[in-house]
């Protein structure tokens, strides 16, 4: 909530004035157990990254490379956390259909969306787009062209990384994979990028920098604070090892590298502004540098690949008063009674006008009409307390296997869609790896251009490092090959639904997709059906079916759960098991995944068979060990006047020397770095966590749950 949002801190300040409510109770934790424990001041020092044995990274490609001027520009828009309901034409639709039912008729009230509406009805629907159950995977999947499993299984924190794998030892994309604006760079394309980064940050490499983009504008993190562009425990759901102190709000461009240094992008002084569109609102400053980048674009140099991935509609839930206001008077009568519910309607109000500028700088430019236009969310809606999401009619939410989980919102719109299928559905499955060759394609590229070679050049270092090791060593993964499906814009383009070209297709190590047969097994969270105006307040916080907490919770890259009672943590998670024997649904004739097949004896064989096969998909799982937070993170972030960034063979990146701080600052910063180095110490966390797995269900979550009445 604004009222409780902290201050932003000084140009040169490393500790903000202020924290969040929650923030300081889990570092008055993390503090009071280091101290308890009686631990000296000593401790080694990490050792450097990848110093021994590591193969050669390339620089960032020049943007060198011939166009005849015929190429078509490629623009891609992600959505984050998008439910799958809140979309207009879908409530519309909806309401269509049942114009009796007075839930769905408000419904249809509170979520406006005339843009995208729009371009669905101009464009092509992916009606079975398929991401991964969260963020980060995702973005790796659509960046890389490899399946989410096959890239990044897991979140983590952008601190992490493991000093013995030097090529996937870290967050995000492996440092030897090579991102689809690279490609794009080599075929003559113009590269730029605004928002949400989350696929890597530690080394040069990891950045949209080292991915290939001319520009970039945006954040490192699964998500920060909409004001003052802090990594908030409400955004990230996190205490990082520097106890969530740096600002994550970076850029690149041709000039410069580092974080943004315009204070007016850092004050959240406008956050209780009623103006119509503040101007320190993070979503305001993607707007206009979105706006810009299209402005400045020269079509007669190159053509254009512009990525756009709004934060929106991302936790913390923070929105402009003017929006809100807004939102209120389009559902009018009707009355929110949930503000977590009107929030992320407003935001949604938000992201659609911000595609509707987007498309038309995109005609003002005379670009439209050579365009390819994508719009994508990466996973389905979170409908834990604060996400708020809402995936009417299908089951389950983000974090889960479900259709409400991985089934997102897609829609391909443009000036070069063929017009006999604007208006149309595409039914055949789609993956989110499957825009990388798409985008290639598009580009003019052949399938064995597609390929990527510093990742084959990796694998045959990585091949003789294993080929090194004893016994008692543990191998380092090989990388995967690029898994878009050719053929995919053929089909999509051509009204061809098959899904021949999906075959299988992998979700997450507990899901597999048959088409029409989707295998779920083991615990999956959110794993209820919500009605069509969720969240609302038809519960109460005592009750079984009251919105569900959020499960993905971690001090220093240690989970912690919010129970210590398995039962509990099931209730609150909305928890369902499929056991090891798996749950079996038809999702094209039960998209809503009511009737479970798995125990008609007809069902049997096929059961069977799909467990069969995600057990031997498993077994080619990229799950590397990417190790932990790594207190070199925050001393380059201290360096570097407190920001977020690549922290690993990172001195030619920044354009800007390391700050010089003031002999008061110097001292601040020393004792600073001094506890991180005693938080990184192993045995210091494993005191760490016991309490804190002890005291947050205690005495630390009742607080909590209390903030979450939103009514």
């Amino acid at each position: 909530r604004r009222d409780r949002e902290a201050s932003a801190s000084t140009a040169t300040s490393v500790f903000p004035t202020q924290r969040s409510a929650m923030a300081p109770a889990l570092s008055t934790i993390v503090l009071a157990t280091l101290f308890a424990a009686g631990k000296t001041a000593h401790t080694s020092q990490t050792p450097a990254a990848g110093r021994h044995e590591e193969p050669q990274i390339p620089a960032a490609p020049s943007a060198e490379g011939d166009t005849d001027g015929a190429l078509p520009n490629i623009v891609m828009i992600l959505v984050d956390d998008w439910g799958f309901s809140n979309v207009g034409f879908r409530r519309a639709a909806n309401a269509a259909a049942a114009p009796d039912d007075p839930l769905l008729t408000q419904a249809a009230a509170e979520i406006h969306t005339p843009n995208v509406d729009a371009l669905v009805a101009d464009g092509i629907l992916l009606d079975r787009h398929y991401g991964a159950p969260i963020c980060s995977p995702s973005r790796c999947a659509l960046q890389t062209g490899r399946f989410p499993v096959h890239v990044n299984a897991k979140n983590t924190g952008v601190l992490v990384n493991n000093p013995d794998d030097p090529v996937s030892g870290y967050q995000g994309i492996p440092r030897n994979m090579t991102g689809v604006a690279q490609k794009l760079k080599q075929a003559g394309y113009s590269t730029a990028m605004v928002g949400k980064w989350d696929a890597g940050m530690a080394t040069p490499e990891h950045t949209p920098w080292g991915r290939g983009y001319d520009e970039f504008y945006g954040y490192y993190q699964h998500a920060n604070n909409y004001w003052n562009k802090e990594g908030h425990i409400e955004a990230t759901g996190a205490v990082d090892l520097c106890l969530n102190q740096l600002t994550d709000l970076v850029e690149h461009n041709a000039t410069y590298r580092g974080g943004v240094l315009d204070p007016a992008a850092l004050d959240d002084s406008c956050s209780s502004s009623w103006d119509a569109d503040p101007s320190c609102y993070e979503e305001h400053l993607f707007k206009e540098k979105a706006l810009d980048i299209l402005e400045r674009h020269d079509a007669a140099a190159a053509p254009l690949f512009y990525f756009h991935s709004f934060h929106l509609i991302h936790t913390p839930l923070n929105i402009p008063n003017s929006y809100l206001t807004k939102i209120d008077e389009l559902a009018d009568p009707y009355l929110f009674d949930d503000a977590g519910r009107r929030n992320y309607s407003a935001m949604v109000l938000y992201m659609d006008e911000v595609v509707g500028l987007i498309v038309d700088k995109l005609q003002d430019k005379g670009l439209w009409d050579n365009t390819y236009l994508s719009v994508v969310s990466d996973n389905g809606g979170p409908l834990y307390v604060p996400g708020s999401a809402n995936n009417y009619p299908l089951k389950g939410g983000k974090y889960s296997d479900w259709e409400g989980g991985v089934r997102t919102t897609a829609f391909m719109a443009g000036g070069l869609l063929p017009d006999s299928l604007r208006g149309t559905a595409h039914g055949g499955v789609v993956a989110i790896s499957d825009w990388y060759g798409m985008f290639l394609q598009m580009a003019g590229l052949e399938q064995d251009e597609w390929a990527d070679a510093t990742a084959a050049a990796a694998n045959v270092w990585l091949e003789a490092h294993n080929a090194a090791l004893g016994d008692d060593e543990s191998p380092l993964p090989l990388l995967y090959g690029v898994e878009s499906k050719p053929g995919m814009l053929e089909a999509i383009l051509s009204g061809n639904e098959t899904n021949n070209l999906h075959p299988v297709l992998q979700i997450s190590s507990k899901s597999v997709l048959a088409w029409p047969y989707k295998f779920v097994k083991s615990i999956q969270p959110f794993s209820n059906h919500t009605g069509p105006l969720y969240p609302n307040c038809s519960g109460t916080l005592e009750s079984d079916n009251y919105r569900p907490w959020q499960n993905d919770s971690y001090v220093m890259e240690h989970y912690f759960a919010w129970s210590n009672e398995e039962e509990e943590m099931m209730t609150h998670m909305w928890g369902y098991d499929c056991s090891a024997v798996g749950c079996l649904f038809n999702v094209r004739d039960d998209p809503e995944e009511w009737h479970d097949l798995s125990a008609d004896p007809d069902y049997a064989q096929l059961l069977d068979e799909l467990r069969d096969a995600l057990a031997e998909l498993n077994e080619g799982l990229f799950t590397p060990d990417r190790g932990l937070d790594a207190p070199e993170a925050c001393r380059s972030g201290v360096d570097r006047g407190g920001y977020f960034g690549p922290f690993i063979d990172a001195d030619n990146y920044f354009t800007e020397p390391k700050v010089k701080f003031t002999p008061e600052e110097k001292v601040r910063n020393a004792a600073y770095m001094s506890l991180i180095d005693q938080l990184a110490v192993p045995e210091h966390q494993e005191t760490i966590m016991e309490i804190v797995r002890y005291a947050y269900p205690k005495y630390l979550r009742e607080p909590l749950e209390q903030s979450f009445d939103e009514c």
